[in-house]
């Protein structure tokens, strides 16, 4: 769906017009400029992006009609219709951990330098 659809859907469930909640719908997809496909929604499409999403909106939006309506509700509503769930971080992270890659795995040596050292 795209960031539109989602509002039309929002506006059809919680009252208002798509306009009233196209912000919070663009939010969600704007990573879809990271990645250009839907492993974009790995970063925000999860029970964490639901509480990003509130500490960015605000908990609640005003529609043009006054209506107050739960950014919560908003976020959870886009966040099901594109994964079936609210799935958390640790569901988008378990494949890496049960197939990483060799970079993932490296960990560099960190070389601190004594004053002694720098003189020379």
């Amino acid at each position: 769906m795209t960031p539109y659809d989602h509002a039309k859907s929002s506006a059809k469930k919680f009252g208002g017009v798509p306009e009233d909640y196209t912000d919070i719908h663009n939010w969600f997809d704007e990573t879809k400029g990271y990645t250009g496909n839907w492993t974009h929604r790995a970063l925000r499409h999860h029970a964490a992006g639901v509480e990003w999403a509130i500490e960015k909106f605000g908990h609640a939006i005003i529609t043009a009609c006054g209506k107050r309506v739960p950014t919560k509700v908003v976020a959870e509503q886009h966040v099901t219709e594109d994964c079936g769930f609210i799935p958390t971080v640790a569901d988008w992270l378990s494949c890496l951990a049960e197939t990483p890659k060799s970079w993932m795995l490296r960990v560099g040596v960190k070389r601190v330098e004594t004053a002694l050292e720098i003189k020379e």
